[in-house]
């Protein structure tokens, strides 16, 4: 486990994470929960004593990570950007399962679940936790078929939610 305080910071413009709100965690921090990785890897965290599960440890280079603090971790700890914050981290070693209504409706169509299952374990995750975020059953149902309309196409997750912006 690592402990260290923090401050909170957003990405101004920086591809995929253009919004995000994260903390830095630092090479020689880093090593010490998993050495010599370069590599996403999930982690148990506590931010002001509220603990959090499932949470990527998405590498930035050079041996440095980032951890990606969205809204409802926020508000939790009442915090935005530019609040300094007292972190734990351990390494989560249950790992992040997918939405089971989403596997199930891969399994019935092959070419959406072959290409799938053909991306990246954090490009899958991106769709489950999409489909996850959703407040309602009408919701989650439609972000369930889009995904599997984009995945069809041999579409990943960033293209999709291109595509479903430009159709608003």
């Amino acid at each position: 486990m690592i402990k260290y305080t923090t401050i909170l910071k957003k990405f101004r413009e920086q591809g995929e994470k253009t919004g995000w709100t994260y903390i830095e965690v630092p090479a020689e921090l880093a090593q010490q929960l998993k050495p010599n990785n370069k590599k996403s890897f999930r982690v148990k965290i506590t931010l002001d004593e509220v603990p959090f599960e499932g949470v990527a440890m998405i590498p930035m280079g050079k041996g440095d990570f980032i951890m990606a603090i969205n809204a409802g971790m926020r508000k939790a700890i009442r915090k935005q950007k530019g609040d300094t914050v007292a972190v734990s981290v351990s390494i989560d070693e249950k790992g992040y399962e997918l939405n089971a209504d989403f596997v199930a409706c891969l399994e019935d169509e092959p070419k959406a679940s072959e290409f799938f299952y053909s991306l990246p374990k954090g490009h899958q995750n991106y769709f489950s936790k999409w489909i996850e975020s959703a407040k309602t059953i009408e919701t989650k149902t439609k972000r369930i078929t889009n995904s599997i309309i984009y995945l069809s196409s041999g579409l990943g997750y960033g293209e999709m939610i291109l595509g479903l912006k430009k159709e608003l």
